[in-house]
């Protein structure tokens, strides 16, 4: 579907999404300011901000090939792993001041030992957090934030106060309401904005600086507020699923006719859905108890599918989607556990459902096609 959006605003978007290191990150890094990555949505990002750093999600945005990462990951590994980790050893990353990485599933988790025997990064750190989500695990991954905090006021030599936090929180809120208000704009008949468009809005959220980004999609958000709508869609699609940060797979969907209208991605409504509780006097509380409980959860979490199905059924409702696109990484168990229960949730609600296996590069475009082409026409589209 043909982009609507003429916007300064949208190009350095669309430039952070198709790009590891984009321009306003080097603006940053040349005028002295440190930079920290990590693997991870359930990271709280907000202390890297607080400590007058960026934080950067990692992505293997332009790896063709997973050559030098062969040696350390089998080929039944999940390919975002071994295409992130071999664009780290063509030294893709080496702008980095610091890596986190998270156990968030045993191929992540596998990428921290790796790399700090391989590679030269200042500050490589691993932080636990919890799998069930509960009053226990908030007070546990608290504990857990304060010890990363003084380990990054150790290394970094400054001091990470309630203030900093608090206005790191105040900060990152104003990014996800922000967002929020994009995605309001698609619940009407005609969205002025694309699916594929929004992925790479919502994508460049994480890989810019939160201050220069809230700026940048408040002007594109007047802009779009009295911009002409698509109205010439056959379907109104959702996509869920766990890593999808490339917009052109979305594109191939929307070449077919639909119009992807929502999502529930981790480069998508999960990282901002909820806001953290500014409320709570004690900055980590609160951003414990939002990573852990609050925002939507993804399948690694156990005892939560009910809230899982529940959010992306009320996502349907609220955004009037016609069909859901399922998409998972191959070998991912985790998301392959969560695509069985979610089929049975769509056929309870008789919801269209097509589940998707895919590859972190964008292959087999022709199979994609197609099989989203089928799925239009039993939609009646």
């Amino acid at each position: 579907m043909d982009t609507q959006v003429q916007n300064q605003a949208f190009n350095k978007f669309t430039e952070a999404a198709e790009t590891i290191n984009n321009a306003e990150m080097k603006k940053w890094k040349n005028d002295g300011k440190g930079i920290i990555g990590y693997f991870c949505s359930s990271f709280p990002e907000e202390i890297i901000t607080a400590a007058g750093m960026m934080p950067f999600r990692i992505r293997a945005t332009g790896s063709e090939d997973t050559e030098l990462s062969d040696s350390f990951f089998s080929s039944n590994n999940c390919s975002f792993p071994r295409h992130a980790f071999n664009l780290a050893l063509k030294g893709e990353f080496d702008f980095l001041d610091g890596i986190i990485v998270f156990n968030s599933c045993d191929n992540i988790r596998r990428i921290y030992d790796h790399w700090q025997r391989q590679l030269k990064t200042p500050f490589v750190e691993f932080v636990h957090i919890p799998k069930k989500a509960e009053a226990a695990q908030v007070d546990w991954f608290r504990e857990e934030m304060s010890i990363f905090k003084e380990k990054v006021e150790s290394h970094f030599n400054l001091e990470l106060t309630d203030d900093k936090l608090a206005e790191a929180i105040k900060t990152h809120n104003e990014t996800r309401q922000l967002l929020r208000q994009l995605y309001d704009l698609r619940k009407g008949d005609s969205p002025p904005i694309t699916g594929a468009e929004t992925i790479a809005i919502t994508v460049a959220s994480t890989a810019m600086p939160k201050l220069t980004y809230n700026k940048l999609l408040k002007d594109l958000l007047k802009e779009l507020n009295s911009a002409k709508g698509h109205s010439d869609y056959k379907a109104r699609l959702m996509v869920i699923g766990g890593e999808l940060d490339n917009p052109g797979y979305i594109d191939v969907i929307e070449s077919q006719g639909g119009l992807v209208v929502t999502d529930s991605l981790c480069f998508g409504t999960r990282i901002f859905w909820k806001d953290v509780d500014e409320n709570i006097e004690d900055p980590l509380t609160a951003l414990s108890q939002y990573y852990i409980v609050e925002r939507p959860s993804c399948p690694r979490v156990y005892g939560k599918h009910a809230d899982r199905a529940g959010y992306v059924k009320k996502m349907i409702e609220d955004f009037k989607v016609d069909g859901v696109i399922f998409e998972r990484l191959a070998f991912c168990d985790i998301w392959g556990f969560e695509q069985f229960s979610i089929t049975n949730d769509f056929k309870e609600w008789n919801v269209p459902l097509l589940s998707l296996d895919r590859e972190y590069t964008l292959t087999a475009i022709g199979q994609l096609r197609t099989r989203v082409q089928a799925f239009m026409e039993a939609l009646g589209g």
